[in-house]
């Protein structure tokens, strides 16, 4: 009878969940693991250039599929670079699985080349961490392991030596079930008509969404008519609210725009529905209801007159019935009109001779990009300006995705996150929009995507610049300072790499270099050069932050254009009532 061992027995499970993928880089206390799936039909190796790019991997494809997806990294070095994507994915929710493997048992604890500590070092940055020492915990550890991941939405870490994963298993591996599907929060009742009594009560109402109304569009709709509510919502909070939305008055916080502060701040109630916005100072910090799946968030940003627990949609349900139809609008059209204003004095900076305009402005490029993208189309995008240029151009429409590092913000994110994205959903267009920054930070990537032929989009923005480091340093009144470099032909590189690329300097190419790459089949670059001045600020900054910013800077292009936005503020004013 042929042995089985304890690392056939662990990848035995990984394809019993679902998996189909271990993302990695092989080596050392990791081979009987990389065997074992070389010998096991329906799963396979994903070899990346650097551990954190695995788990960053890892953390989309878990966040666009809602399956467990894993990540490994051999002992010491290897397991340490998993830290940022894996910070990344548990701070997002992502059902993720990391192996540490671990330097053979018998010399931990002796300073033994590459030991570190990797159930101490994860701990912070997962939900369950523990470590397989004997071969009799396998497989009842990795099932526990994988359920906490499915079951919470978070990370797992398992820690294993390579001397533990190459012995022979204990027992027969047995079958696995797990529970895929977690319960729905449904609100007690004596919320829902406290809900009720406050949303009746208040004479004007504004609603402030979240990644939590993710599936609640029609209720999240029915709701603001009701009430005559203007929708602000969070950046997460965009792609599931923004569409088919006649109430939209924009985004709130850092990489705000529109009418959206006003309204939180001017209404009688702001109802926060599944945002756990971390900027309180966006935030009125009065008179504040809040809906959440997740007690524990509750109260933690601001004050709150009720907190009600429960799935935004099963409480929206709950409540609609109880909800009386407001007849005054008044302090709705208010805020369309606000809004429209808004997006209407700002939309020039980019429409303007932009044929003509040198350096290129990124927000042209990335309203061109949102022009030709497919319908179904997953953006990843790279901590820093590219949020700004996601925020304000990429149009929702409920099947787009947007994927980033939202709450962890690490940089070098946006390729890695498209190479999970690409291998979940290889027939569907990826597009990376990458800052020259971060695509700088984990530039082996682009060998990753060629060595696997991912058909991954790959647009630089490219400033030469750190250019959020930039606006953070003039807004603390001062001087930009090592945020500037020389500027870097990355599509050499990437035809290097053996990726079909294109560099653009002038704005006349950009739609013609976007469309091209868009179109061609497997991987394509587009570096286009971009104007390293085109900054942003949110809607509303603070008059220290003025001061500062006036004392930094003696001529700094400001903007906040908006694309397509400002076409959807004037359909809305349709409905709005004329004086």
């Amino acid at each position: 009878m042929a042995r089985t061992s304890v690392a056939e027995q662990f990848i035995e499970v990984l394809v019993q969940a679902g998996v189909s993928r271990i993302y990695g880089v092989v080596g050392d206390s990791l081979n009987p693991i990389v065997d074992a799936i070389r010998r096991t039909p329906g799963i396979e190796w994903v070899h990346v250039r650097n551990e954190e790019a695995g788990a960053f991997a890892a953390s989309a494809e878990a966040q666009l599929t809602g399956r467990l997806a894993v990540c490994a990294g051999s002992c010491g070095p290897g397991n340490t670079h998993l830290v940022q994507g894996l910070y990344d994915a548990h701070r997002t929710g992502a059902p993720v699985l990391a192996l540490a493997s671990h330097i053979p048992a018998s010399q931990i604890g002796t300073g033994f080349f590459q030991e570190t500590h990797p159930e101490r070092l994860f701990v912070d940055c997962s939900g369950y961490c523990d470590v397989i020492s004997t071969p009799e915990q396998v497989p009842r550890v990795p099932r526990i392991a994988i359920q906490h991941a499915l079951g919470r939405g978070e990370v797992a870490v398992l820690v294993m030596p390579g001397d533990v994963a190459h012995k022979d298993a204990a027992g027969p591996t047995g079958t696995s079930t797990f529970v895929t599907e977690r319960a729905v929060a449904v609100p007690p009742p004596g919320q829902v008509r406290a809900l009720a009594e406050m949303l009746n009560r208040a004479r004007s109402v504004t609603l402030f969404c979240g990644a939590g109304v993710a599936g609640a569009h029609t209720e999240v709709m029915e709701l603001a008519g009701r009430l005559h509510a203007p929708i602000g919502h969070s950046l997460r909070g965009k792609e599931w609210v923004q569409y088919d939305n006649p109430y939209d008055v924009g985004m709130s916080g850092l990489l705000g725009y529109g009418a959206c502060y006003r309204a939180t701040h001017d209404a009688d109630l702001l109802v926060l529905l599944g945002t756990d916005f971390p900027y309180d100072g966006f935030l009125p910090l009065a008179r504040t209801v809040q809906i959440d799946h997740d007690a524990a968030r509750l109260g933690r940003r601001t004050p709150l007159e009720l907190g009600v627990h429960g799935d935004v949609r099963e409480t929206l349900r709950a409540v609609l019935p109880l909800v009386e139809q407001k007849t005054n609008r008044d302090f709705l059209d208010e805020m369309l009109r606000e809004h429209c204003r808004a997006l209407e004095t700002v939309v020039d900076a980019y429409t303007k001779d932009v044929g003509r305009r040198v350096p290129i402005h990124p927000e042209y490029v990335a309203d061109v990009l949102d022009d030709l993208a497919a319908d179904d189309a997953v953006f990843t995008v790279d901590t820093g300006m590219c949020n700004v240029w996601a925020a304000r151009y990429v149009t929702p429409n409920g099947r787009r995705r947007v994927i980033g590092s939202f709450l962890h913000g690490s940089m070098a994110n946006a390729l890695p996150h498209a190479i999970g994205a690409q291998l979940a959903y290889p027939g569907r267009q990826v597009i990376s929009m990458s800052g020259d920054g971060g695509l700088g930070m984990l530039l082996g990537e682009l060998l990753t995507v060629r060595l696997h032929d991912l058909p991954v989009k790959i647009v630089l923005f490219n400033n030469a610049s750190l250019g959020m480091v930039k606006l953070e340093m003039l807004v603390d009144g001062l001087p930009d300072h090592q945020t500037d470099h020389p500027g870097v032909d990355y599509a050499a590189i990437a035809r290097g790499a053996g990726i079909p690329s294109a560099r653009v300097t002038e704005p006349g190419e950009v739609r013609p270099a976007l469309a091209d790459a868009l179109a061609r089949p497997g991987p394509a670059l587009v570096d286009v050069v971009t104007d390293p001045n085109a900054l942003s600020i949110p809607p509303h900054i603070t008059a220290q932050q003025v001061k500062g910013f006036a004392l930094a800077a003696s001529k700094v292009v400001l903007n906040g254009g908006v694309g397509k936005m400002v076409e959807l503020a004037r359909s809305n004013l349709r409905n709005v009532r004329r004086p």
